[in-house]
């Protein structure tokens, strides 16, 4: 009983808190900008289900919280939101029903009688309210808590691997990576992971000399204590830093947010990159994580956070800390994956949205009905994939084989 509980608080509960963080946000940013341009809506609600609070405010929207935290919704009057876009009869319909039930000009404060470019930002807001949750969380880290800076040097060089072959000697520091000037070790790391079969170009400093080394890194599968499975590339560098090179550094509030805006940017090319990567056989797809990975990743992290120190002042800082973090990367992949054009997601109305901004109508009812079943098809068939990849990283197959066998 002790352990189900504590599985829960480890596992289940950061999981939830920085999901509905996330979630809660993005529906804050259609509500907001919905708001600006004066679109009546009816609900504001975070979660699923029978609702354990709700309250109505002098806007006459409910603020509703379900007991299922996992998604959320804001539901626009008249029963429009921003999931889809009546074709041209169908505007004209709902104009008219509106028009008798309140009056001439009622439609205006509609979703969809809304100027295309209203709409649209309606549609984006959620997304940009992801991206900018992400930079204000990073901004106040790199501010209050600043970064440790450790310089990539090579403390050792794996023999018979691409590293030693490309002329790598222990000592060298590694000052660029393909051109880019970079600060800290986990610069390297992360370009190297994500560049398996692909050359990649080094400048070190040898002495007083700049030397250029080209390593192309192998795939090797390996075991994440956060990620758990995971197949990167390697060059066969041990990287570090001697005690006189380590810099903590604090950023001041303008330099602080700039350094959000590049960790954000860092975080969405790094995605980018392996989405690349994947539709070019060059990377396979098992990283994609679902509910399941994610809720692996958050308790390991808070494994982490409490066992760094035993003193509660310290747990209660490093769990704030690792989950503020967590949340911010997790708010980018969210607001990314919204951003896809699939129809259902953020994306494939803006896809809609720009096929009517071209043609000057609405696009066809059945067209739309068609893109949708698509769209949740590929939705539907992306979350199978993540699950699945979850549960081969949780040895779930590998457990049920035992019991069997």
């Amino acid at each position: 009983m002790l352990g189900a509980i504590s599985q829960i608080l480890t596992y289940v509960v950061p999981f939830l808190l920085v999901l509905t963080l996330v979630v809660t946000v993005h529906e804050l940013g259609h509500f907001l900008t919905a708001r600006a341009f004066g679109v009546k809506m009816d609900r504001f609600a975070i979660g699923f289900g029978r609702a354990l609070f709700k309250r109505t405010d002098k806007h006459g929207v409910e603020w509703r919280v379900g007991w299922l935290p996992l998604g959320g919704y804001v539901k626009f009057s008249g029963d429009l939101d921003a999931t889809g876009v009546p074709d041209r009869a169908g505007l004209e319909a709902m104009r008219k029903q509106l028009v008798a039930a309140h009056g001439p000009g009622a439609e205006r404060d509609y979703l969809y009688f809304k100027p295309l470019w209203q709409r649209a930002l309606v549609v984006a807001g959620g997304p940009f309210a992801n991206f900018v949750l992400a930079i204000f969380i990073f901004t106040l880290l790199f501010s209050l808590v600043g970064v440790e800076l450790r310089p990539a040097r090579v403390m050792q060089v794996q023999a018979g691997s691409p590293a030693a072959a490309a002329g790598f000697q222990q000592g060298d520091l590694i000052t660029h990576v393909n051109g880019k000037l970079i600060s800290d070790g986990g610069e390297v790391t992360r370009v190297v992971a994500l560049s398996s079969g692909d050359p990649v170009r080094f400048t070190v400093e040898r002495g007083d000399r700049a030397v250029e080394l080209t390593a192309t890194p192998e795939r090797r599968v390996e075991t994440d204590r956060i990620a758990g499975r995971v197949s990167v590339g390697r060059i066969g560098l041990a990287l570090g830093s001697t005690r006189d090179e380590i810099r903590h550094v604090r950023y001041g509030p303008v330099a602080a947010v700039g350094q959000g805006v590049r960790e954000t940017g860092a975080i969405l090319n790094t995605t980018l990159t392996y989405i690349g990567r994947i539709f070019t056989g060059r990377e396979s797809g098992d990283q994609f994580s679902g509910p399941l990975g994610i809720a692996k990743a958050s308790g390991a992290l808070t494994n982490a956070a409490v066992a760094a120190n035993p003193e509660p002042w310290a747990i209660v800082r490093n769990l704030l800390l690792t989950l503020t973090s967590f949340a911010a990367i997790l708010s980018v992949g969210i607001g990314f994956l919204n951003l896809m054009p699939i129809p259902v997601l953020d994306g494939g109305h803006l896809l809609f949205y720009a096929y009517e901004a071209v043609a000057r109508r609405p696009m066809a009812a059945r067209v739309q009905e068609a893109g949708y079943r698509v769209g949740l098809a590929l939705l539907a068939g992306l979350m199978l994939f993540a699950t699945w990849n979850d549960l081969q990283k949780l040895n779930l197959f590998k457990f049920l084989g035992g019991l069997v066998s």
